[in-house]
């Protein structure tokens, strides 16, 4: 069984998507034993404690650099033995250091299909604001493992989902989450706790 950190900012629900998936026993072998919020008043955080699960607020601006954050950082994932650390709309710069201790065992979900609308400064309503500009058909959702460069980890999972023609970018995003990011990030999870996902010349391999 994994241990499992979940690190978010705002209202939770790919969190809550994580929650309710091991609840239904679909995450067989992991479970999330902590969820840092980068912000004292997310939602996330209420989320993670109706579930009981163990939460920790950790503000970047309570530390004067970035070491000394890390150093805090990564003492709660060692103290909780976490295996896996999932970014669910987590809006802290997660440093190199970081994510060289924890290669390839950090996984974000970024809503859209990467290589598209990807990159520093895409988060949030406006990969979906620019993908309606661009006139794209399809977007989606896409779980990846997390490197130095801003979304360009490994492609875990990708799934496509229909842009209609009166969409806006709040209801583009809704369904995206609905249709995309809330399954893939518990399957993602899922392969990963079961061993089923190797990282092989900079790609991700999913086994059978």
């Amino acid at each position: 069984m994994l241990n499992i950190a979940v690190l978010v900012s705002g209202g939770g629900t790919n969190l809550q998507a994580l929650i309710d998936a091991q609840n239904r026993s679909e995450i067989p072998g992991g479970k999330i034993v902590l969820v840092i919020s980068s912000k004292t008043d997310a939602y996330a955080l209420e989320r993670a404690k109706k579930a009981e699960i163990h939460t920790e607020i950790l503000l970047r601006k309570d530390f004067q650099t970035q070491e000394d954050y890390d150093a805090v950082l990564m003492k709660l994932f060692e103290d909780n033995n976490i295996d896996l650390i999932v970014l669910a709309g987590f809006m802290t710069i997660i440093s190199e250091n970081v994510i060289r201790h924890y290669e390839n065992k950090i996984i974000n979900v970024h809503p859209a299909l990467i290589p598209s609308f990807c990159g520093a400064g895409y988060y949030g309503l406006k990969v979906h604001k620019d993908a309606l500009a661009k006139g794209v058909k399809l977007t989606g959702a896409t779980v990846h493992f997390v490197n130095e460069i801003c979304d360009g980890g490994p492609i875990i999972l990708q799934k496509a989902v229909e842009v209609l023609d009166d969409d806006t970018p709040e209801t583009l995003q809704r369904r995206v989450m609905e249709q995309a990011e809330w399954k893939l990030l518990p399957k993602a999870v899922a392969l990963f706790c079961d061993g089923k996902i190797t990282v092989e010349n900079g790609k991700a391999i999913i086994k059978e």
